[in-house]
């Protein structure tokens, strides 16, 4: 059976929106070789419409010069979406109808991780769903202010338990969470 994980990046206070506005300087070798094995070890990768439209409009740019371009840009990539119609980057599937029943399906056949990259709203819903099976989160050393936040007032409770944990030179806490019940 498969195994959905989701991975972010997300701040003290919890903001897990445009990371690329205040994550990088906490990037090193340590979070290269966690994020890096994450897509490595998918079979496939879900993303949501928002991490779609950024994810393709740059990586399918991207040559094998870039560490894990030619890994994005060939894996199957499903895209959670309401507002789309169509996809049209390399392996990129639409997923139709529900979406957690979708991955219900996919994750009970064979294979590698299911990646679940960035979007946050997607997470949520997984999470609230009680489908994601694996919650890692890389949290950074700083005070966002503003911005989405990946718990929301309308998750609700939701108890989690702690399976891994590792520091980083950098102050980034890498945190891996499996549902508790």
């Amino acid at each position: 059976m498969k195994k959905i994980v989701a991975e972010l990046f997300i701040s003290l206070d919890g903001v897990v929106d445009a990371p690329q506005t205040w994550h990088f300087p906490y990037y090193n070798d340590e979070m290269a070789e966690v994020v890096g094995s994450q897509i490595a070890d998918a079979d496939t990768i879900v993303l949501g419409r928002r991490t779609y439209e950024e994810w393709a409009s740059s990586w399918p740019n991207r040559g094998s010069e870039f560490v894990l371009a030619d890994k994005i840009n060939s894996a199957p990539k499903l895209v959670a979406s309401t507002s789309l119609v169509s996809v049209d980057w390399r392996n990129s599937t639409l997923i139709e109808g529900d979406v957690s029943e979708a991955l219900r399906r996919l994750k009970g056949g064979p294979g590698g991780e299911i990646a679940v990259i960035g979007s946050g709203t997607l997470v949520q819903s997984l999470l609230r769903d009680g489908v994601l099976d694996e919650l890692r989160l890389l949290v950074h050393p700083i005070v966002v202010g503003s911005g989405k936040r990946l718990f929301e007032d309308t998750l609700g409770r939701l108890p989690l338990k702690l399976v891994n944990s590792r520091t980083f030179k950098t102050g980034v806490l890498y945190l891996t969470y499996e549902p508790a019940s």
